[in-house]
Formats: structure tokens, C-alpha cells, sequence
């Protein structure tokens, strides 16, 4: 009964707030809002709390940076609330827990002098992300905390961004204290996607047809949308409900074990978060190349660029910053043939980590009902480590 209780008071929240800190707060956490501009003027919003029920701020460890994946945000790190959520644990273990946002989702789509409405605020991939978001966001962190350097966990895009950040920047290594990299997506030739791959095959005119019809943002947050999604994916309507467990498995893979079908509405509430076309098609290149690699202008505009036919792949074996890897066997868009390659590329692994559990996949590493137990205390577990 109490269960079913907390069950329901989270249902309710999660409907209830629209913003991390409502939901925060709601659960008793302490929350702080921040804003940091990057280099190239987007307004990027970043969330804190700063310590758990149960830590004094003289316990304090090392900040921690967590990052969410693709059409997604902050929302990610808190949703299945407390004891569950990856923010929660963390900050219940006295880390200090920073949530970012990238550019252009739904809680940072500010720029100083473009609005979302123009084409040119959505010319970014996840190599703005690496290049401009994570220096921006890590950069203020250390300075708001006084910290020499932080631990960084990304999840999905959020590794991607990383690979790319550290492949650019050697000097911001020694203030990386540990990279957690949840699902690892850099090399993605291997994915077992059936959904992506078809898409995949058809991206060069997808690229064309986006250009022509102004298409610059992916699957914008609406009202109306999410309203779809919470209606489909609700308890009351099983077989429609179905119908959105689907879409999930046939993108990421099948697990309903793990599907906590009672937050999917919650879920549908906050994602999609919004993201560029081009971020879209940066990922199809590299799995129709089989190459992690920057974007791909087309022949003329590289050589403008690139001074190369070919844009040049990120030099992944020159990040010198203690990386754990954390995989599954089911993770059909990060496979493990693709994290191996990665592996071998990585000049300072501290731990590899498969998930003991055989159908975990890709969104399983942020909604499965046992993610804790699976997955996040093996986390806490490295982490502590490096204090």
C-alpha cells in the first residue's frame, strides 16, 4: 500500500512540474538554478543540488556533471525519483550533482541574440556541444565550487559530446577527475537498430529535403505532442500503451522486464526536449562511415572547412582522462562491437563494466526499474575511489 502510495505521489509530481527544481524541491533536496553563456552566445541552464538529506556541506566530495542524451534534458537524471534517479543517488552519496542542459533543448533554448524561430540557432551538432557546452559548463562549475576538477557522467549523446570535448581540448584533462560514460556512442557502424538503420540509408536526402523546407529543429516540444504521448502511454489505454513501449523497444531494444510502464507518461512529458536536424544527420554520417568524425559538408565546403575532401576523425586516443565504460549486450545503438573499438582507442581505462543483466538496453540506463541495482551502484562504486 505505501508502495503504491509513493507510486502515485511521484505520477503526480512528475505531471506537476514542469521545471527540475519543482520536482527537486518537492522531494526535499536543496536545488540552485544557474545560467552560463558559451563562447558562441547560447544561454545554457544548469541545475545543482548541492548534497542529500543526509550529508553536512563539510562532507562534501567532488562535484559531480551529469549529461543528458539525445532530445532529452536534465529531466533525465531525476524522473524516477528518489532512490532510483542517478541525481538523487548521487547527491544521497555527498556528492555535489551538477545537471546540464545542452543547447537547443527545451531548458536552454536561449541565445544572446538568436531566437529558436531563426534558422541560424539551429546550425549546431553535438560538436558545438563538445566544443562550446562542456567547456562553458565545466568552466563555471569549477569556478562556482573553487574545485581543481569534477567527475563527469554522460549518458548516450552525452558521451559523444565528451569524446569530441576531449579530443579538441587536451588542457581541460587534468580537470576531469574520472569520465563515466554510460551506453558509449562514438563509433556506430555495429548498431542494431532496425529503425535507425533504415533511416540511416535515406539521410543525404533527408539533409536536402530539411534544407529546402526549413526544417531545422528535430521533433520540437509541444503541448500538443506531449499530450499525445502522455494519452497513448497511459495505464488506462493497455493496448496504446503497447503501441509507445514499441517505439522504445524497436529504437533501443526489448526489455520489458525493466519498463516502467507507470512513468512512461511522465517520460512522453519531457521528451522529446528538442534537438537539430543536424545533430540527427552528424550520427547518421558516422554510422553509414563507420567513422567518428566531424560533420560532413560535402566535398567543396570541406576543403573551405577542412582543407581535406574528408573531415578529419577526433583523435580519441589522445584523451588522456581516467574513462569507465559502461555497456550492454542488448544496447542496440551503442553495440558492443562499437564500444571495443572505443575501448582500444582509450589511453586511460580505469574500468569496463557489463551490465549483469542480458536485455538491458539503451534507455535502460536511465528508466530501468533496477538501474540502481544494476548499474548505478557499480557507479558510486568507481567513484568513490577517486575522491
Amino acid at each position: 500500500m505505501i508502495r503504491a502510495l509513493n507510486l502515485l505521489l511521484l505520477i503526480f509530481f512528475l505531471f506537476l512540474c514542469r521545471f527540475p527544481p519543482e520536482l527537486v524541491t518537492k522531494y526535499g533536496y536543496p536545488v540552485e538554478t544557474y545560467t552560463t553563456t558559451t563562447e558562441d552566445g547560447y544561454l545554457l541552464t544548469l541545475y545543482r543540488i548541492p548534497y542529500g538529506k543526509n550529508c553536512r556541506q563539510l562532507m562534501l566530495k567532488r562535484p559531480v556533471l551529469l549529461q543528458h542524451g539525445l532530445l532529452s534534458s536534465a529531466f533525465d537524471f531525476l524522473i524516477t525519483g528518489p532512490k532510483k534517479a542517478l541525481g538523487y543517488i548521487l547527491a544521497d552519496n555527498c556528492f555535489d550533482v551538477w545537471l546540464g542542459n545542452n543547447r537547443g533543448n527545451s531548458l536552454s533554448r536561449r541565445h544572446q541574440s538568436l531566437k529558436p524561430t531563426n534558422a541560424t540557432f539551429w546550425k549546431f551538432t553535438w560538436h558545438e556541444m563538445g566544443k562550446y557546452d562542456l567547456p562553458a559548463l565545466i568552466d563555471f562549475i569549477l569556478e562556482k565550487t573553487q574545485q581543481k576538477s569534477l567527475h563527469y557522467i554522460g549518458h548516450s549523446q552525452g558521451t559523444t559530446q565528451f569524446f569530441v570535448f576531449g579530443a579538441l581540448y587536451p588542457e581541460y584533462h587534468k580537470k576531469i577527475a574520472t569520465m563515466h560514460a554510460l551506453s558509449p556512442v562514438a563509433y556506430m557502424k555495429n548498431l542494431a537498430s532496425p529503425f535507425i538503420k533504415a533511416m540511416t540509408i535515406f539521410y543525404k536526402a533527408t539533409e536536402i529535403v530539411a534544407e529546402l523546407v526549413g526544417m531545422h529543429e528535430f521533433l520540437p516540444q509541444s503541448e500538443f505532442l506531449n499530450e499525445i504521448g502522455r494519452t497513448m502511454c497511459h495505464d488506462k489505454f493497455p493496448s496504446l500503451q503497447n503501441v509507445c513501449a514499441n517505439v522504445f523497444f524497436l529504437l533501443c531494444g526489448f526489455d520489458e522486464p525493466q519498463l516502467n510502464r507507470t512513468i512512461l507518461p511522465a517520460v512522453l512529458g519531457h521528451v522529446p526536449a528538442g534537438a537539430s536536424t543536424k545533430q540527427l544527420i552528424h550520427y547518421a554520417q558516422g554510422i553509414s562511415s563507420g567513422k567518428f568524425r566531424h560533420y560532413d559538408y560535402g566535398l567543396f565546403e570541406n576543403l573551405k572547412i577542412y582543407d581535406s575532401i574528408f573531415p578529419p576523425d577526433y583523435n580519441v586516443s589522445s584523451i588522456n582522462v581516467p574513462i569507465a565504460l559502461y555497456y550492454a549486450t542488448n544496447d542496440w545503438l551503442a553495440s558492443i562491437k562499437d564500444v571495443k573499438q572505443l575501448e582500444s582507442q582509450l589511453p586511460n581505462i580505469i574500468n569496463v563494466y557489463k551490465v549483469p543483466y542480458s536485455k538491458f538496453n539503451h534507455l535502460d540506463f536511465i528508466y530501468a526499474i533496477d538501474a540502481k541495482f544494476l548499474l548505478y551502484d557499480k557507479v558510486v562504486e568507481i567513484l568513490n575511489k577517486y575522491p
